[in-house]
């Protein structure tokens, strides 16, 4: 387990000195998303959606691009195009970029093929909303919600680890609330945890009066849900005075969450049966009346790191109780999409963070950091590739 501490508001004096992953060899974690995963990917958009000519072509553009040839510029005449003309990396290969700035870039670059951003018909379209409606409107879903009915009936320091443990493992789409008798489901949980600093987590809430709690969101759908409980017991438990969500301004990769996914999971809660709808009820009214604040910023699509967040966000993050950041590309956001060693402390990685921070990931790319040496040497050892698995996961804090 990884000890908090206080931070210095300075950037690791090792980062610079740290190479960023690039998207890398063939074989690689991140080759892999270039070769295997973004073409699959611009082919279940063309068959959930009947574009147009003009955009299916321009989706054979962009994987040709990305499969054959050297990282191009926007139009010049696509809307915002001029917040990327200043990035370094054009004319280079795909395969040599940041693998961070690479994976932005190829999906501003498939919103600009699809026309989202234009004026026009197919202007605000959402291309990830097939897949994020029928994830969301699954029978599973209303299995899982239904589980909430047995949490009155847990002890109130079991309900607040189940329910931080349902946010974490959410992002691997099992929302986590399907719990045998409590304990034994959680123990399945916990095997996989790497790092564990949960008990850390609640004291940063319980040490000062309650305040503001900033939940930087990852995937909508079945995903956002177990956030969304976990906001309303926050609020309910007077951990928090209000929660603000961070969402997604448009769609970014395939499921990030933006305010009409949330808007659709707050619906899906309030008209399940019992408990959910209660919850359900009670998040609607907290939007109502301020104590969940929906908030979006154009840095939560941008190809960088936190640290070069912009001033209005810092003050922001700066001010909350605690800032929980969920999911992988938050992570890889936060501590720097770099090749650290594993077992950089995470309170060395996020020193420059204004405030207190929390990370709720599971794991699926290589960097992490905050690992004890004889756990890293223990899952090296292992046949599984656990970095990028989904199968392990983490609870790091920086209070």
């Amino acid at each position: 387990m990884t000890s908090p501490s206080h931070h210095t508001g300075q950037v690791p004096a090792d980062a610079a000195d740290r190479a960023p992953v690039v998207v890398g060899t063939p074989g690689s974690f991140a080759r892999g998303v270039l070769d295997e995963r973004h073409p699959a990917l611009i082919e279940r958009v063309r068959r959930a959606t009947p574009y147009p000519p003009g955009q299916r072509r321009a989706l054979d553009a962009l994987l040709d691009e990305i499969t054959k040839g050297a990282v191009e510029r926007l139009d010049a005449d696509e809307p915002g195009a001029e917040h990327w003309q200043d990035e370094p990396y054009y004319g280079q290969s795909w395969a040599d970029v940041p693998f961070l700035w690479a994976e932005s870039f190829f999906y501003r670059k498939l919103l600009a093929a699809l026309g989202h951003f234009a004026p026009g018909p197919w202007q605000g379209i959402d291309p990830f909303a097939p897949f994020k409606n029928a994830e969301l409107a699954g029978s599973a879903v209303d299995d899982e919600l239904s589980a909430l009915d047995r949490l009155p009936g847990l002890p109130p320091a079991e309900r607040d680890r189940t329910l931080l443990l349902s946010s974490l493992w959410g992002n691997r789409a099992d929302l986590g609330f399907q719990l045998t008798a409590g304990a034994a489901g959680l123990a399945d949980r916990v095997q996989g945890l790497v790092v564990d600093d949960s008990q850390a987590l609640w004291e940063v809430l319980s040490a000062a009066d309650a305040g503001r709690v900033c939940l930087v969101a990852d995937n909508a759908g079945p995903e956002l849900l177990p956030d969304l409980v976990l906001a309303d017991h926050l609020l309910t438990t007077g951990r928090a005075t209000s929660v603000v969500l961070h969402l997604k301004p448009y769609p970014y990769y395939v499921s990030d969450a933006t305010t009409t996914d949330t808007l659709a999971c707050l619906d899906r809660l309030a008209q399940a049966p019992g408990r959910a709808a209660e919850v359900g009820g009670r998040l609607r009214q907290a939007v109502g009346d301020g104590r969940l604040v929906l908030r979006t910023h154009p840095f939560s699509c941008a190809p960088h790191p936190y640290d070069r967040m912009p001033a209005d966000l810092r003050e922001d993050f700066a001010s909350a109780t605690l800032t929980v950041m969920k999911g992988d590309l938050n992570y890889r956001r936060l501590v720097g999409d770099r090749h650290w060693p594993a077992t950089t402390p995470f309170a060395e990685a996020t020193a420059y963070f204004p405030g207190p921070v929390a990370a709720l990931r599971t794991l699926k790319s290589d960097v992490v950091t905050g690992l004890a040496p004889r756990t890293v040497e223990e899952l090296d050892a292992g046949a599984e590739a656990w970095r990028t698995s989904g199968t392990h996961a983490l609870i790091q804090v920086r209070a």
